[in-house]
């Protein structure tokens, strides 16, 4: 049975603020978030295009109406396509925005598929399909914390998602897990999830954590980031002296 993805090689580089070096054969595409590419080499050609190139056959409707679901979250509309045009291997790299770790993922060792947070995505092999994640917890999703819009990444290649802080890695079997909402990355079929208040409203008000938690449960992988860019984002702007924050240190 052929592959549905390119197949793509790949290096991580650095410690605790990594980036994906992905080489590319000729003719090999590599897809990814807009304004995700670090460098890239002679030869790497990209193209801002609707969708992910996983259905070229869907015809301009299908691609409107995925396009739609991303515009509702507020994604961009359009994906980056790098193409190796060239006669030998080039490599392209993509970093996150923000300190923190890249997650490789083979998706034909987790039954062709992982969800994550919407932010996470960072880069795919041509050929997954990224769609995002609308169920019966849409309401759920869209209150339960700031970013917390699920994604569906699809196909039988390598994908990369970005964590921030430190990338941690649970397996669950049949434990239940809760998980501040920010602190998802992502997860594996398998694992059922849910939004739940945050203890009682004394502990929401006044305990200093998310007014909702992610409910984790099932068999499979779940991915936790250390520092959401949300978190590490609120403290700098309380901190900010144009925001009335306090200064320290320097002057």
């Amino acid at each position: 049975m052929s592959k549905q993805c390119h197949e793509v090689d790949f290096e991580i580089i650095g410690s605790s603020m990594q980036l994906v070096e992905i080489e590319l054969d000729p003719q090999e595409t590599v897809i990814a978030e807009a304004g995700a590419m670090n460098y890239m080499e002679q030869d790497i050609a990209f193209e801002a295009k609707m969708g992910d190139g996983s259905e070229p056959e869907s015809g301009f409707f299908g691609k409107i109406l995925g396009a739609g679901k991303r515009a509702l979250t507020g994604e961009s509309i359009f994906m980056t396509h790098f193409t190796n045009e060239g006669q030998r291997k080039r490599k392209v790299a993509f970093a996150a925005p923000y300190p923190g770790s890249v997650l490789a993922v083979d998706l034909s060792k987790h039954q062709g598929e992982i969800i994550c947070q919407k932010d996470s995505f960072l880069a795919a092999a041509l050929g997954t399909n990224v769609t995002m994640k609308f169920n019966r917890r849409l309401g759920a999703g869209f209150f339960g914390g700031e970013g917390f819009i699920l994604q569906s990444l699809k196909g039988d290649g390598m994908v990369f998602i970005h964590a921030g802080g430190t990338l941690i890695k649970k397996e669950l079997k049949g434990e239940v897990l809760r998980v501040d909402t920010g602190c998802l990355v992502g997860f594996s079929p398998g694992i059922d999830y849910d939004i739940q208040r945050a203890g009682s409203l004394k502990s929401m008000v006044f305990g200093g954590e998310g007014l909702f938690l992610a409910t984790l449960q099932g068999h499979g992988t779940v991915w936790l980031q250390s520092l959401p860019f949300s978190r590490m984002a609120d403290r700098i702007i309380a901190h900010a002296p144009s925001k009335g924050g306090i200064t320290q240190g320097e002057q």
